[in-house]
């Protein structure tokens, strides 16, 4: 990059913004920017519509010529920093990113900015998820069944958390994700005739003998409480897995893609 900026100290504001937004949601929702790193990670926000800001680059790292190149074709054009081995050291989380991180904008994420495109749609709904990891994996698993979309219900975690772009490899940025209260998702699944099959051991039907080729929307909630009442009372069925073993749940995540990918199946995936 040869408009590329050169940055050699950790003690640069650029490299505390960064630590900033990498550290702390309040600065993430102040500046409604997030961190992220990877060239896949890169590509994958590129592919989302989501606007970079800044790309900071650590040249004897990050040496795909044809990954550089497609990134002079980004519009509008990002700031380009080209960042010594002791910053690249500080600000990334692991040593397989290939030596790029980016600045991005976040998007917004509430009901009213989603979009459902298909007429007979598939979601999947968390309620609560705190864990990082169970997020990434329950993106991930969206990503790879090309759900319509992911609602978090009561949110507890910041969609922009680092390990949570980290754990779902950037498909934050290919999902459509929103974001609202049990109640908001409820009311928006209830004007949409969209039925809701809720993950719970009570008054439940086996999930291989639920009909999932309706518009069906999955909800999930988390290991150590499960679904709150309202889910409970607005579900059209309850659905289980069943166990062969000594406990009565699986991962949520697990959980998640073992209801998924039988709907798929129903719907001829």
């Amino acid at each position: 990059m040869k408009d590329a900026k050169p940055i050699n100290s950790v003690q640069n504001p650029l490299v505390k913004r960064v630590l900033a937004l990498k550290d702390k949601s309040r600065e993430r929702k102040k500046t409604e920017l997030f961190v992220l790193e990877g060239q896949q990670e890169v590509q994958l926000a590129i592919e989302g519509k989501y606007e970079l800001d800044t790309l900071l680059i650590h040249p004897d790292v990050c040496n795909d010529e044809d990954f550089l190149k497609s990134l002079e074709n980004v519009s509008p054009r990002p700031e380009f920093i080209h960042i010594s081995n002791e910053i690249y050291k500080k600000l990334a989380y692991r040593e397989t990113t290939e030596g790029i991180l980016a600045i991005a904008r976040s998007k917004s994420h509430t009901l009213d900015s989603l979009v459902l495109y298909s007429e007979n749609p598939f979601i999947l709904i968390a309620e609560a998820p705190e864990k990082p990891g169970n997020i990434g994996a329950l993106l991930r698993t969206a990503d790879a069944a090309n759900l319509d979309a992911v609602i978090i219900a009561d949110p507890k975690t910041d969609i922009y958390n680092p390990n949570i772009i980290r754990s779902s490899v950037g498909t934050v940025f290919t999902n459509q994700i929103a974001m609202a209260s049990t109640s908001e998702v409820i009311a928006f699944l209830g004007k949409r005739n969209i039925s809701i099959f809720c993950a719970a051991l009570n008054a439940s039907k086996i999930y291989t003998h639920v009909d999932f080729t309706q518009p069906s929307a999955l909800v999930v909630g988390t290991e150590a409480t499960g679904l709150s009442r309202p889910w409970l009372e607005y579900s059209h069925q309850n659905i289980v897995i069943p166990m062969g073993g000594q406990i009565d749940s699986l991962n949520v995540s697990v959980s998640a893609a073992i209801l998924i990918f039988e709907g798929l199946r129903q719907r001829g995936f």
